[in-house]
This record gives structure tokens, C-alpha cells and sequence, in this order.
């Protein structure tokens, strides 16, 4: 009985999803189709890559509330340098900029915000919930002023394949997001980075006696959210062909469900990579289901809310001796 509920907390996130792509497929004829899956897969690519970032964060017993504003930002000031560049009237200078160049500059500014994140968080010892909080409003104010509230249109093809193009009959948000996995699970796994993320999480005191920089491994991790949000913020930019002022509204949630729904405990230290992909999966088929079966927005919300806190409580049972 032991073995069975063993494996059965292993796999509770696979087996969970199995089960509601079961009843959708029962449910609606429309679910288990070529198309919707392709459907299902693009939606998520972008919370997959957030919540990738997010998973880091939270294994240092951290939460980052500002990726959906970062991704917003970063796309907006994507867009903006691909679409206008940087002018400088009064010295007569114009900068323009390639598809590559507007892409580094808006990882950059993803992985600055994340950045400052992490050093606001070690400096000056600011809560996180706090200071990413803070950063939630920083980021999207300077999205309305980067736009002046108005969408960037009309970014080009070679831009929009990035969200749109197909490669060896794959979207490239995939091909894009199963990278980011690829690399994400390499670096918790095998390297002493990932293993610093484990022990930071686990016990703070412990790993900072053992020699570890605290300090930096969490400045890194919230860098690597921010980039990882930016990414979001590309992909979703290139697909729609438009950066929107209120691109990633409640994204933060999405992210930190799927982390929760995967396995990772809030409390720090214990969750992987591909448990968050098992929870944004979740997620996202739950999404597609409530869609095609004409459920109300609102009692989507409600749907998403009950799964989240129900990971939670599971969670606690299965794990009572933890803070």
C-alpha cells in the first residue's frame, strides 16, 4: 500500500491529466483533434516559458508577482524598436534595428527587471511579494508610457514567424518552449547552479554555512525569470503581430498555478521542471475543455481557482511536515 501511494504522489500531476483529457474527449468531440492539440500546445508555450522561470524562483522559497508586466514591457519595447527604432531629434540621430537586435534588447530588459528583482530582494532585504509586487506596477506603467496606450501593429513576417511560422510541421513556440524546458531541466539537474537552487530553498542557514552565495543565486534566478518572461512576451507579441498595453494581465497566476499544480512546494526546495510542464498541460486542456463546452468565462475562473487550491491542500497532505 505504501508502493502504491507512493507512485500514485509521483505521477499525481500525469495522471491527473490523463483523466480530464478522458472526460473533455467524452465531454466534446471537437477536443481530441490534430488541430486543437496544435491549439492547446501554442496557448501554453507562453506559460511554459513564464512559469519555467517562476519554478526557479519559488524552489528559493521566492515568488515573482511582476512576469506578466515584465513580459508585457519587454514585447512592447520589442515591438517599438523593431517597428520605430531610437530617434534623437535634437542630434539629428535615427537607430534602426534588425529582428535580432530588437529581440537581445527586449531579453535584456527582461532579465534587467528580473535583475533588480533579485537585488532589491538581497540588499536591502525586501520581501519578495513586495518588491515584485512593486515591480508589477513599475513594469506596466512603463508599458502604457512606452505605447502611449496604443497597440504596436504591423511588425513584419519575419517577426511573426516567430509566434505564427511552422518548422518540420511544428509551431515554432514549441520549438521555442521545448528549448527553454531542454535547457531548464539540464541546469536544475546536472549542474551545481541547480543544485544551489535545491539547497537554497531547502534551508537557507545550511546552504549559506556550507559556502554557498545566496545572494547571487537568487539575483540569478529572478534574472532568469525576467528573461524567460520576456520570451513569453516575444512569442505572444509575434503571434498576435501587435504589442498590447495590457499584454499579460493575470499571467502571474497562470505561472504560479502551474508551478503549484506541478508539484513545487511554495515552502521552497522540492519540485522539478517538467512537473510545472505536466501543471501548465493541466491548465491548459482545462482552458481548451471549458471552451468548447461553452462554459462561461466567469465559471472558468471559478474552475481554475477550486484546481489550484485543491493542488495545494493535496499537496500539504501529502507533504504535512513541511513549513
Amino acid at each position: 500500500m505504501t508502493s502504491v501511494k507512493s507512485i500514485l504522489i509521483k505521477f499525481q500531476s500525469i495522471i491527473a491529466l490523463m483523466l480530464l483529457c478522458v472526460v473533455l474527449t467524452i465531454m466534446s468531440d471537437k477536443f481530441l483533434t490534430v488541430e486543437n492539440s496544435w491549439n492547446i500546445m501554442r496557448q501554453i508555450s507562453i506559460n511554459v516559458c513564464i512559469s519555467v522561470g517562476m519554478t526557479m524562483v519559488i524552489l528559493t522559497r521566492g515568488i515573482d508577482l511582476s512576469v506578466g508586466s515584465v513580459l508585457a514591457f519587454s514585447g512592447a519595447v520589442t515591438a517599438g524598436l523593431l517597428k520605430y527604432g531610437l530617434s534623437w531629434p535634437m542630434a539629428n540621430v535615427h537607430i534602426g534595428f534588425t529582428v535580432l537586435g530588437a529581440l537581445l534588447i527586449g531579453l535584456f530588459v527582461g532579465g534587467a527587471l528580473g535583475a533588480f528583482n533579485g537585488w532589491m530582494i538581497t540588499r536591502f532585504r525586501v520581501p519578495a511579494f513586495v518588491a515584485t509586487l512593486a515591480m508589477l506596477t513599475i513594469a506596466r506603467g512603463g508599458t502604457m508610457l512606452w505605447t502611449g496606450g496604443f497597440p504596436i501593429t504591423g511588425l513584419g513576417k519575419s517577426f511573426g514567424f516567430i509566434g505564427t511560422g511552422w518548422f518540420l510541421g511544428i509551431p515554432m513556440p514549441v520549438w521555442i518552449t521545448a528549448i527553454i524546458v531542454a535547457a531548464a531541466v539540464l541546469v536544475t539537474k546536472k549542474t551545481v547552479f541547480g543544485r544551489h537552487i535545491y539547497a537554497v530553498g531547502g534551508n537557507e542557514s545550511a546552504a549559506r554555512l556550507s559556502g554557498i552565495n545566496i545572494e547571487k543565486i537568487k539575483i540569478w534566478v529572478y534574472l532568469i525569470a525576467g528573461a524567460l518572461a520576456a520570451v513569453g512576451g516575444i512569442i505572444l507579441t509575434s503571434r498576435l503581430d501587435s504589442a498590447q498595453p495590457n499584454a499579460g494581465l493575470s499571467y502571474e497566476l497562470d505561472s504560479i498555478a502551474a508551478v503549484v499544480i506541478g508539484g513545487t512546494s511554495l515552502s521552497g526546495g522540492r519540485g522539478s521542471i517538467l512537473g510545472t510542464v505536466q501543471g501548465a498541460l493541466i491548465i491548459g486542456v482545462l482552458n481548451s475543455g471549458l471552451v468548447l463546452l461553452n462554459v462561461s468565462p466567469f465559471w472558468q475562473q471559478i474552475v481554475k481557482g477550486t484546481v489550484i487550491l485543491l493542488a495545494v491542500i493535496l499537496d500539504r497532505i501529502n507533504h504535512p511536515n513541511e513549513n
